[in-house]
């Protein structure tokens, strides 16, 4: 008589099984953690060159921002280490989010997303270029001949390191569109066809975007803003004719409830 293999019931190995992931989440997060304090204590050692990088273009109209409270430097030393920080730590932390995903991915899949890393890297370095060097000189000449015959314009510092950080991550978020449409594509999740479909709702939802993170309310520097994002979103419609493959349905009956490890 052969001897019948023991059931495993599927609850108590599901609940094993999100153990492990939490598990792994922790490390994960321990990593993300610890790249962006050594990214903080980096940006530390630099902090006054950087701040006086951040407040450059304002040396053409020669306004100097100022401190208005006692402890707002200090403010301003910890928050402008904490977001320099996160972008030095910022490859550590796309590479563990991304491990931590790509086990419930498709082996092309996981190739895919592997391959758009450095390009995800490469293009939020442009899109915040293009936010410092081409549209936050537009917005600050705006906003300093505005009504400047009648009110002097005296800046302060936090709410303009807070105006800088603002505009120039979003635009280099903005500017990672075409990669991830890539890989949504190439998951077999979206297509040229449906993304071309809905180009006038595209266009919308980029202005009302662009209205967000545009700190002026003149239709100038919100068509900088737009236009990118206009050419970005057909770019990336075009990527996603060239790399869409369809997904394959993934059958869960025919795999084990346990790790191989395990049995």
């Amino acid at each position: 008589m052969t001897q019948q293999a023991p059931t495993i019931d599927p609850i108590e190995a599901s609940s094993m099984s999100l153990m492990d992931h939490l598990k792994e989440l922790r490390v994960r997060l321990m990593w993300i953690l610890g790249a962006m304090v050594v990214g903080t204590v980096i940006a530390m050692l630099f902090v006054t060159p950087i701040i006086a990088f951040i407040t450059q273009p304002l040396t053409e109209y020669n306004v100097i921002p100022q401190a208005l409270g006692p402890t707002d430097t200090i403010g301003i030393f910890f928050r402008v280490s904490l977001t320099v920080g996160a972008a030095i730590g910022m490859p550590v932390i796309v590479y563990q989010i991304i491990a931590f995903v790509s086990p419930g991915l498709y082996p092309h899949e996981r190739r895919a997303l592997l391959m758009i890393l450095p390009g995800i890297m490469v293009l939020f370095l442009i899109g915040i270029s293009f936010a410092y060097f081409v549209m936050l000189p537009a917005a600050i000449g705006f906003l300093q001949g505005f009504l400047g015959d009648v009110i002097r314009q005296d800046w302060s510092i936090d709410r303009y390191i807070g105006f800088v950080t603002r505009v120039v991550f979003w635009i280099g978020v903005a500017f990672e569109t075409p990669l991830v449409i890539a890989f949504l594509a190439r998951a077999g999740l979206v297509t040229g066809q449906k993304l071309m479909k809905v180009w006038r709702h595209a266009i919308v939802v980029i202005s009302i975007v662009a209205a967000a993170i545009t700190p002026t309310v003149d239709p100038v520097n919100m068509t900088i803003v737009m236009l990118p994002l206009i050419v970005l979103y057909f770019f990336s419609v075009g990527l996603a004719y060239l790399l869409y493959r369809p997904r394959e349905i993934r059958d869960f009956s025919k795999e084990p409830f346990v790790k191989d490890d395990d049995k």
